[in-house]
């Protein structure tokens, strides 16, 4: 790629400056390390990077099966099996590059105090930028409740907000009714961005034995699949997050540079990739020609001049 497209994909994320829309998902990723002894990959081909689930204390996660592939899909419960917010900061976090890239935190929690913990330990670490994960699906307290509920996500990133003086990017979930009153009652709260969507809830069932597949009986659905509906949710906050210039990472089912042209089109600051990694783990770079390509044949200098371009 040519140093003029490449500059052309610099976005700026929540007041921070990347060089990529491309940020690498929680969990698809471990802490950051995993995919840098991928052969070929780089962290500098990506704008950020966020950290697996982080909780107070150690989790050791959900019984397997753990994860299930499905048609266009795939189904995890993890269960935010992490080693809990202090090994993280004291001995991952000292590992990262973080000339590389930008890395963000992914706070999670079974209450609003734990919330509030994790991230105030955050806030006292090099990390770039936290992620209120509000909406997980796979694990059985906290996250789901959360964040199929407006009034008790804005407590949460209300919550966080009096912790940290880094930006925040409230995780939003699929699985509610009204996601732009979400977004909105967020921003009130106190979010400066959002990742929009997290998984859907979904299951897989062994029909020889009549059980689920997945040990949790439920897991999150990611992946091409649920790209259509990850493309609305996008556009529906962003027509409430413009108002405020709040950015927004557009991710769900994203593999290829059309993907991500949609999501950006869409409202999208920057697009999340997660799923596909699994089977291409150079996607990325692929990813990010293809952007590059698209906005010189479109006579377009920068990114910018495509987020929220739908007609």
């Amino acid at each position: 790629m040519s140093t003029q497209n490449q500059s052309s994909l610099t976005t700026d994320l929540c007041g921070l400056s990347m060089t990529s829309p491309i940020v690498l998902l929680s969990g698809c990723v471990g802490f950051g390390e995993e995919y840098t002894r991928v052969e070929g990959f780089s962290n500098n081909d990506v704008g950020g990077v966020v950290l697996k689930g982080t909780t107070g204390d150690a989790r050791l996660g959900n019984p397997p099966h753990r994860v299930f592939e499905t048609p266009q899909g795939m189904l995890n419960a993890i269960g935010l099996q992490n080693p809990g917010v202090d090994a993280v900061v004291d001995d991952i976090l000292p590992g990262l590059d973080f000339k590389e890239t930008r890395f963000l935190a992914n706070v999670s929690g079974s209450t609003i105090e734990e919330y509030e913990r994790v991230t105030k330990r955050f806030d006292d670490s090099p990390i770039d930028a936290i992620e209120i994960n509000i909406s997980c699906p796979n694990v059985k307290e906290g996250g789901v409740q959360f964040g199929n509920d407006p009034i008790m996500s804005a407590r949460v990133v209300e919550a966080c907000r009096a912790q940290t003086t880094k930006p925040i990017i409230t995780k939003l979930s699929p699985n509610q009714t009204d996601i732009r009153e979400n977004a909105r009652l967020c921003i009130e709260a106190g979010s400066d961005g959002f990742a929009v969507i997290n998984t859907l809830m979904g299951m897989a069932i062994d029909i020889e034995n009549r059980v689920p597949v997945i040990g949790n009986r439920q897991g999150g659905l990611s992946g091409p699949a649920i790209k259509p509906i990850a493309l609305l949710k996008v556009h529906q906050v962003y027509e409430v997050a413009k108002e405020h210039d709040v950015p927004i990472i557009g991710q769900g089912g994203i593999t290829t540079p059309n993907d991500a042209i949609e999501f950006l089109v869409a409202g999208a600051t920057a697009i999340g990739i997660g799923t596909a990694l699994f089977y291409d783990p150079l996607v990325c770079r692929k990813i990010n020609d293809g952007i590059a390509a698209y906005l010189e044949r479109h006579s377009m200098s920068s990114i910018t001049e495509l987020v929220g371009s739908l007609a």
